[in-house]
């Protein structure tokens, strides 16, 4: 079985004073280190936007959908929106 090392960044953050208190409060409410809970928020930010990006490509990817016979015609602009 493979091990792998995670190997971690110290970086330096400034937070609104109200953010701050926020974030601390709600770490302390979940048992976590106010670094863990950003670090845990940044990677389930990243993931999600990896995960849009896999999806929105494998949508690009298909062919497009035809909503309409070929051999039919679109109402008119006035047609739709008569009151």
């Amino acid at each position: 079985m493979l091990h792998y090392i995670r190997v971690m960044k110290n970086v330096t953050i400034t937070l609104d004073e109200d953010v701050a208190r926020w974030a601390k409060i709600h770490a302390a409410k979940q048992e976590k280190s106010l670094s863990r809970l950003v670090g845990e928020m940044l990677k389930n930010k990243m993931l999600e936007e990896e995960n849009y990006q896999v999806a929105m490509q494998h949508y690009l990817s298909q062919p497009p959908l035809q909503i309409k016979e070929t051999e039919s015609v679109y109402p008119k602009r006035e047609k739709l929106h008569e009151r």
